[in-house]
């Protein structure tokens, strides 16, 4: 995996406004049937996770867990976040290729 694509992509998805970030946002997105793919950061605590976790299993949102830290994947996105997920097909189809 190239990891600088990957963050890269990420960015991309955020400036298309088709990126969503936080853990209640992304419960919420999840919940609604908005979200089609959940990512988060390997440094997200457990608390943070488990609601977004038993969201996605509810919904079969498949979930993945990205090689960043929050740190990094903050740095790349220009917002604080450990969790994201993405409502769009295509940009959802890409990432999952890319990990």
């Amino acid at each position: 995996m190239n990891n600088d694509r990957l963050l890269s992509f990420l960015g991309i998805c955020k400036r298309a406004g088709r990126l969503v970030s936080g853990a209640d946002t992304v419960t919420k997105a999840v919940s609604e049937g908005k979200a089609l793919l959940v990512l988060y950061a390997s440094d997200v605590s457990e608390n943070s996770l488990k609601q977004v976790l038993r969201s996605a299993r509810e919904h079969a949102v498949p979930v993945k867990q990205i090689p960043y830290s929050k740190a990094e994947l903050s740095f790349a996105l220009g917002k604080h976040c450990g969790i994201i997920c993405t409502a769009d097909k295509g940009f959802a189809d890409k990432i999952l290729t890319m990990i």
